[in-house]
């Protein structure tokens, strides 16, 4: 870890040391496919709901199909990457987790906005989302450098 002085005061950090980011790309790939695993497994029990609710409705709550996958991700993200441990299962099981540089905690509305950059960034510019990463300082993807964030591994 790198040490700095802010007011007089070294502070260490994370993000200053190189090896934070070794296989950082790799694992948030990995972590992706996990967590969307377990978003799809979440949707099951709600979507049994929807269905039930639009039998109950003649059809009007069926409408909440269109929706369901979205909220429910949403949902995930808002409860674990915007908790203390600034990482969602996915991320807690290849071992890193999400910063700002300006060392602020990500608190869960942080963490929605965070996860819809990263959604509307891979609608409109699918390549440039992993591309930028081979660019970018610290494998930072698009959607970090927009909001000054930095995932990093903490197992090093």
């Amino acid at each position: 870890m790198n040490a700095r002085v802010l007011d007089g005061e070294i502070i260490t950090t994370r993000q200053d040391d190189v090896r934070a980011y070794d296989g950082v790309r790799t694992r948030r790939v990995l972590a992706f496919v996990i967590d969307y695993i377990i978003v799809g497994l979440l949707t099951i029990p709600f979507a049994i709901l929807v269905l039930l609710l639009g039998l109950l409705t003649f059809g009007l709550g069926w409408a909440l199909f269109g929706i369901l996958v979205p909220l429910v991700a949403l949902t995930y993200v808002w409860f674990t990457l915007g908790s203390k441990d600034q990482a969602t299962t996915g991320m807690k099981l290849m071992s890193l987790r999400l910063e700002r540089l300006d060392g602020r905690p990500v608190d869960s509305i942080f963490a929605v906005v965070h996860s819809v950059l990263f959604w509307a960034g891979n609608v409109i510019l699918t390549p440039l989302i992993l591309l930028v990463t081979l660019f970018a300082d610290r494998k930072r993807t698009l959607h970090d450098l927009l909001l000054g964030t930095v995932v990093i591994r903490t197992d090093r």
